[in-house]
């Protein structure tokens, strides 16, 4: 039975069909770190006092610092307070002046906001200050539960359903959960449907590359990575950008659903020939695993049409043989010494870029520069990672790519706690390049966690090694308020776990060029065997090799 890889490489493996399928699967990945938008909202703790417009009823024509001065206490620096006000009194005005007031509260009837920097916050709809200032965390934490559960559930239904399913039902979910956020009366309302958006950005995020890798060949296999998060990156910078133009966090919410819905339409179906037809196609890889390959017979034969390439009839009687179903899955994967190993460090590498990366985007705020600002470095400088993370995978390899990202990273943002916390450029340059070779890492994660896997169980090992992306995203709200005791406490922890983590990734084995294993029976490291003659596969001798089974 020929080689998958084979297979690719006589109907094309990085033709027309690739590379709009894609452009197609890229396209969202700017979407998504939109929903951050959130976050930055979410972040602004707006200058504030109590709403003690009671007194106006004793004298309307009070000025708004006369009205401050009668009815908000002031704290030890002599500011007004921003969360007591004094008991409301049925008074003249006369007797206020006169006696004053000395009995406070908290505030009774709402905040006043100072909207010179957001014209609406989530704070400032849902008043998540003072002594509801722990929920604005909540909602964080919320959303980062979603992009857990979103890695649990779509996980294995990739695994089960199939790539295309499991890469589909995220978009929709995610259309329909943005315009919810954005219409939520209450908090709780806008904490369920951010934790659906995140579980659908989750699903999506872990689907989309294994698709777009199981159809491309060894060659430009990192390009389904990388591009995908440079994408982000590009949608990163955008996502400032947004939020700077529109300060009310509603009306973000409705212009990411607008380019959404062109995403949803061409992500199911597109019009050709005034009918409607898939435009985002199974894995035929899997379906080759699952034993269906009628199925993946059309779908070959469809590419190579697109990519112009002729099929030789031996290859066609080779793929339609008798079926025989790939199974693995949990069992395998944690009987195996070897795939267990793998795993363990593969998750760790994922969950300690993941506590870097997400303390640090949490705490755009508390850099010491603008937040806009701070934003766009952030994504503009991701952007380079990724272009070069393509070249470096390459050319170094896997395993150098990703403990030199982790150890550098890591170093970086450990050199942070060498400098005062008043040095805003200096620390929030050296947190940019930390954050930058943690993005980069994120990268090489993706591909590596695909390739160190054999397809019967590549999508269930993939979401299950990032699920230590997402807990640990779901922890770094948490690890940031041990600032609280200690500024240097975060950025200590999540150094640390790099610099260890990217040291204990030498143990990998290396697969730069190397066919994906379609089999658990089939060793990490198989190469390509398929020859190359002036650029195009040579598939004369198919039917004599005699690689692992499909």
């Amino acid at each position: 039975m020929v080689d998958f890889g084979d297979i690719l490489s006589s109907v094309g493996d990085f033709g027309l069909f690739q590379k709009l399928l894609l452009l197609g699967l890229c396209m969202p990945s700017i979407l998504l770190p939109m929903t951050f938008t959130n976050l930055l909202f979410i972040q602004s703790d707006p200058d504030r006092r109590c709403n003690t417009d009671w007194i106006l009823k004793a004298d309307p024509s009070l000025t708004p610092e006369e009205q401050a001065n009668l009815t908000l206490p002031r704290e030890t620096d002599g500011t007004f307070s921003r969360c007591e006000m004094f008991v409301p009194v049925d008074w003249d005005i006369d007797a206020i002046r006169d006696d004053g007031l000395n009995e406070t509260t908290e505030c009774q009837n709402g905040w006043v906001y100072d909207r010179s920097m957001y014209e609406a916050t989530i704070v400032t709809d849902f008043d998540l200050v003072c002594s509801r200032s722990n929920l604005a965390e909540v909602a964080q934490t919320v959303f980062m539960a979603g992009l857990l559960t979103g890695t649990f559930i779509f996980g294995p239904v990739a695994e089960s359903y199939g790539r295309q399913r499991a890469t589909q039902i995220p978009v929709a979910l995610f259309l329909i959960f943005t315009i919810t956020a954005g219409l939520s009366p209450g908090l709780y309302t806008y904490m369920t449907s951010q934790f659906i958006v995140g579980a659908a950005i989750a699903g999506y995020r872990v689907n989309a590359p294994v698709l777009a890798t199981e159809w491309i060949g060894v060659s430009r296999r990192s390009l389904a990575s990388c591009l995908s998060q440079m994408c982000a990156a590009v949608g990163q910078c955008i996502m400032s950008g947004l939020v700077y133009v529109i300060r009310d966090w509603r009306l973000v919410q409705y212009a990411m659903a607008a380019p959404l819905v062109v995403v949803f339409i061409y992500i199911w179906y597109v019009i050709r020939d005034w009918r409607l037809v898939q435009f985002i196609p199974e894995s035929a890889r899997w379906l080759l695993a699952q034993g269906r390959r009628a199925e993946s017979k059309a779908l070959l034969l469809k590419v190579a049409a697109i990519n112009g390439a002729p099929v030789p009839e031996t290859l066609l009687a080779e793929v339609t043989e008798e079926p025989k179903k790939q199974t693995g899955g949990l069992k395998l994967l944690f009987t195996s010494p070897v795939l267990i190993k793998r795993f363990v460090i593969i998750s760790f590498a994922w969950a300690s870029l993941s506590l870097g990366y997400f303390c640090l985007s949490l705490n755009v705020g508390k850099l010491g520069l603008n937040i806009f600002v701070v934003q766009f470095l952030f994504g503009v400088t991701e952007i380079p990672a990724h272009l070069l993370c393509i070249w470096f995978l390459e050319v170094f390899g896997r395993k150098i790519s990703l403990t030199s990202t982790l150890l550098t990273g890591g170093f970086f943002c450990l050199l942070t706690l060498a400098f005062p916390q008043d040095s805003a450029i200096t620390i929030t340059a050296l947190a940019t390049v930390g954050r930058f070779f943690m993005n980069w890492a994120g990268s090489v994660c993706m591909l590596y966690s695909q390739e160190l896997f054999p397809t019967s169980l590549r999508q269930t090992a993939v979401a299950l090694a990032s699920i230590g992306y997402r807990i640990a995203g779901l922890l770094s709200p948490s690890l940031n308020l041990l600032a609280l005791y200690h500024w240097a406490v975060p950025t200590s922890v999540f150094g640390s776990l790099a610099i260890i983590s990217g040291t204990v990734a030498f143990l990998l084995p290396e697969t730069r060029r190397t066919e994906l294993p379609d089999s658990t029976d089939e060793p990490v490291g198989k190469r390509n065997i398929t020859s190359v003659k002036n650029g195009t596969p040579d598939v004369s001798n198919l039917n004599s090799i005699t690689s692992t089974k499909l």
